[in-house]
């Protein structure tokens, strides 16, 4: 994948220039401009449903409007998942398809919530659509790890301080790189290699938090180098974790493991399963992957 990264930037952005003209003024002070620009081959005409869009929750901070386009053009329709992610529809043409975003987010410019107090919740307690994110699923074995994870955090205050023990754990017994990534890897994988890419990051951490009866969600969208050095390897998309305490979700990023500035919600799920890119069904090879995502607010105001 590595190999096949372009710099997609100029050419669409010059495309849709007016989205970004006609801005309007709001309370948001951060303007940040996101997008993708990703390629597949295809042998024969091949349905696909991507997870691409901007989550519904940050719809209101778009300025102007998201767009997505395909090349060639074919049409996309859009519904909600079960999650309440935006999936689209499309048949990609035999030979392949481009798929090309791009958006202007306002944003508050502030680093992730902190609620130092936020309680964990007796299970009894919980919503009803919480209980989904306590229970086991395809990347996140809560019946393997539930003794190392009482092990390791059974002593430690419930609510906030547990989540950021346990982030702080995963933070340091994984080594992250992409060498390590691997699609199948699940979490108890990711504990037993010490190793992987920020979805086995999220994925330990939600299963530790699921053993400590914590709901816990994967979510995934864009997080750029926004008050932090920028990175030297290429952007890509990002995977967190939210965390249900005191009654609301919280986000938290066991990769990172700092509140960060300007983090954009594409969608949530059980793991990594529920929220793919792209799921094809059929043959597709990718071509090219690129992903942007930066601080505007000087060019833009």
């Amino acid at each position: 994948m590595m190999n096949a990264l372009v710099q997609p930037r100029q050419d669409f952005a010059a495309e849709h220039a007016a989205v970004a003209v006609a801005m309007p003024r709001d309370a948001l002070p951060m303007r940040i401009e996101v997008g993708f620009d990703i390629a597949y081959e295809t042998t024969a005409p091949t349905p696909l449903v991507t997870l691409l869009n901007i989550h519904p929750s940050r719809r209101g901070d778009i300025i102007g409007r998201e767009v997505v386009v395909t090349d060639p053009p074919v049409p996309i329709r859009c519904y909600l998942d079960s999650f309440g992610n935006v999936c689209g529809r499309l048949t990609a043409p035999a030979g392949g398809i481009r798929l090309r975003g791009h958006a202007v987010v306002a944003d508050t410019g502030l680093p992730d919530a902190e609620a130092l107090e936020a309680p964990q919740l007796p299970v009894e307690q919980l919503p009803d659509a919480c209980l989904l994110y306590l229970m086991a699923s395809r990347y996140c074995e809560t019946d393997k790890l539930g003794d190392i994870a009482w092990s390791l955090f059974g002593k430690v205050e419930p609510g906030w301080r547990r989540v950021q023990a346990i982030c702080d754990f995963v933070h340091g017994h994984l080594a992250f790189g992409y060498q390590h990534a691997h699609p199948g890897k699940t979490a108890c994988d990711a504990y037993h290699e010490r190793r992987g890419v920020c979805r086995d990051f999220a994925h330990l951490a939600i299963t530790l938090c699921r053993c400590m009866n914590i709901p816990a969600r994967y979510a995934t969208g864009y997080l750029g180098d926004i008050g932090v050095p920028r990175a030297a390897l290429p952007m890509d998309f990002s995977g967190w974790f939210e965390a249900y305490l005191g009654g609301r979700w919280y986000a938290f990023d066991a990769r990172h493991n700092q509140p960060r500035i300007g983090r954009i919600l594409m969608a949530t799920g059980r793991d990594a399963a529920d929220v793919a890119l792209t799921t094809s069904f059929g043959f597709v090879r990718l071509k090219r992957f690129a992903v942007f995502t930066d601080d505007v607010t000087d060019i833009i105001e």
